[in-house]
């Protein structure tokens, strides 16, 4: 319960009473359940989803690759696994994403186009390095994969191959 786990940490003094202090907390103290972090943030709650917007708000992607940004993003926490709960996270990482590398407008048509990726490398990242998926997404089968995905059009065909191989050499840790 998001009331009685802020109550502690804020009769304490550990932490502000603004969803800006509280995301600040979620980010700097280690003592604190990556699951529990994961819950709060993806929950449909309105101070919730402020909590989550104040949150993803405080991470700084300028500059990073969209799997460098996804580490990072995913680095803090556990993702849910309540598929709505997820949407709304990667929803957020997309838009901050995106408005985070103004210069990548060439590259991504829209924010939706790197939500719609986001999804793709983590669903690449499961196929790839968990044991019981038999027949592994190939390269060409990954670029197929996102066809139409950049408002009805294509991401290059190298900007995609090298998500695969980084991905394909170092996935991504989740915790579901």
């Amino acid at each position: 319960n998001l009331e009685e786990g802020d109550r502690v940490p804020a009769e304490a003094g550990l932490i502000g009473p603004t969803t800006v202090d509280v995301a600040r907390f979620f980010h700097t103290d280690e003592r604190l359940s990556k699951t529990m972090i994961g819950e709060i943030l993806g929950d449909e709650k309105d101070e919730c989803k402020k909590i989550m917007s104040d949150y993803v708000d405080q991470l700084d992607f300028h500059d990073m690759a969209i799997v460098t940004a996804l580490r990072t993003f995913l680095a803090g926490y556990r993702l849910p696994g309540e598929a709505q709960k997820i949407d709304r996270l990667m929803l957020k990482f997309a838009q901050r994403y995106y408005e985070n590398n103004p210069e990548l407008a060439e590259i991504f048509a829209s924010a939706d186009t790197c939500y719609v990726l986001a999804y793709s490398i983590i669903m690449l990242t499961t196929d790839l390095h968990n044991d019981q998926v038999r027949n592994k997404i190939t390269k060409p089968d990954y670029i197929k994969m996102n066809r139409g995905i950049n408002d009805s059009g294509d991401l290059p065909p190298d900007y995609l191959m090298a998500i695969y191989d980084e991905i394909s050499k170092n996935e991504i840790k989740m915790r579901y």
